[in-house]
């Protein structure tokens, strides 16, 4: 199947055929003719699956084929919701790069910079609006974004704008659109929250299903590699230095971890940036380009500002420590292995994560093969100490926690704690 055959316009497929896409993924198939139908849709696809642009392309297609209903001023048509500043801004480059042939502005506005120039811009007009729910809410507030004409709604990674706490502003910005619109809705899982939201949200929605519920990408070799709890960073840097690794994303659980690694990788030979909530807007879009460009090897990231990163071939992915929540495995791995290339998800155990280790291999319904590193091998008498965030561990959560995330055991207290919301939210706004 071509592009030309599901429905998109010459242009459109002459500007997916300039950027060297012949044939659409299995999401891309599914979900551009059901979104050119006009119709709402609740698509389930992992990352890394070509969903952006399952979404861009048709919306750019509808909006170019049919006029604004606001009277002949520049109203907003489409608004595109996304969990983080990073997420919004890969959107719009695909909007950007697909629609560029197209009379359509787009913009996104985000928090961690000036609101003057946003509201500048949308005095200016936009057609396609992305935006995180917090930014927006602002610009709500203040009265210098109308949503009233707004003819397409889209809820991208729906899953963990949800884990994050944002359903009340989201159901605020919906309050604000018409009745009668076009409602997508992505996410990554298909848990009990999506299938509410759905249910409150969309009209006899088109179901679309690419991956199985909580599955790793296949392309992706995973390893574990056992080492002692004071052992990670020197086996880090042994496996990026022997390995000449050029590019890795590098995960850990709290932002002063992610800062305290960056600084150990540097002073060991490996140039290093760390990209958190605490960084500012510009710092982060600065690191990320400096990883991008090759300028540093390791880029060291908590969750939520990894969320959204989309890098060309990344090939290497390291869980320095493992994540509380097992579904944020699978996102984490997910940002190697894309669009049919190859990648490694690489994991640092110590005693301390063994039972989450445990829940990820429950999530995968396999075991991670596991190695240990000549010269770095685990002492078996190290004693496992609890984990902040962690069920049981009588310690409250580091300070990248998540706020609405869940502890191994499954447990869902932090969606609960106002405070760790309210730390979270202004993370990504």
């Amino acid at each position: 199947m071509s592009f030309a055959e599901l429905g998109l316009s010459t242009a459109l497929v002459s500007r997916v055929h300039d950027h060297g896409y012949q044939t659409p993924t299995p999401i891309q198939q599914q979900a551009i003719p059901a979104v050119l139908a006009g119709g709402d849709v609740l698509a389930t696809a992992q990352t890394g699956t070509g969903k952006t642009a399952g979404f861009t392309l048709p919306l750019l297609d509808r909006l170019n084929r049919s006029r604004a209903t606001g009277g002949g001023r520049p109203v907003v048509r489409a608004l595109i919701l996304a969990p983080t500043r990073e997420l919004a801004a890969q959107i719009r480059d695909s909007v950007k790069t697909y629609g560029r042939d197209l009379p359509l502005r787009s913009m996104t506005i985000f928090g961690g910079v000036g609101m003057q120039p946003q509201v500048q811009a949308l005095r200016k007009g936009v057609d396609i609006l992305v935006a995180t729910p917090g930014r927006l809410l602002d610009h709500m507030r203040q009265g210098t974004v109308d949503l009233s004409h707004v003819e397409v709604l889209v809820l991208d990674e729906a899953d963990r704008m949800l884990d994050m706490g944002f359903i009340r502003d989201i159901r605020r910005v919906i309050s604000a659109l018409p009745e009668t619109r076009q409602t997508l809705l992505f996410s990554a899982t298909f848990s009990g929250e999506i299938r509410k939201l759905a249910q409150d949200m969309l009209n006899q929605p088109t179901r679309i299903d690419v991956a199985r519920r909580n599955t790793a990408v296949e392309a992706v070799i995973q390893k574990v590699h056992p080492v002692n709890r004071d052992g990670k960073s020197a086996l880090l840097t042994s496996l990026i230095q022997n390995g000449d690794w050029r590019q890795v994303l590098v995960f850990t659980r709290t932002k002063h971890g992610a800062d305290r690694l960056a600084r150990q990788l540097d002073r060991g030979g490996v140039t290093a940036t760390a990209i958190h909530g605490n960084k500012s807007q510009n710092a982060r879009t600065r690191a990320l380009a400096h990883f991008k460009e090759g300028d540093v090897r390791a880029l060291v990231a908590t969750d939520i500002a990894a969320r959204g990163l989309d890098i060309d071939q990344l090939p290497h992915v390291v869980n320095y420590d493992l994540p509380n929540v097992a579904e944020d495995y699978i996102h984490r791995i997910g940002r190697t292995g894309r669009a049919g290339h190859g990648g490694e998800a690489i994991s640092l155990v110590c005693a301390d994560e063994h039972k989450l280790l445990q829940g990820i291999e429950r999530l995968l319904g396999e075991r991670i093969r596991q190695q240990a590193i000549a010269g770095h091998e685990p002492d078996p008498a190290e004693r496992p100490q609890p984990i902040p965030g962690q069920k049981g561990s009588g310690r409250k959560p580091g300070n990248d926690s998540r706020r609405a995330g869940k502890g191994a055991g499954g447990n869902r207290a932090a969606r609960t704690n106002q405070d760790g919301r309210n730390r979270a939210r202004q993370a990504v706004r």
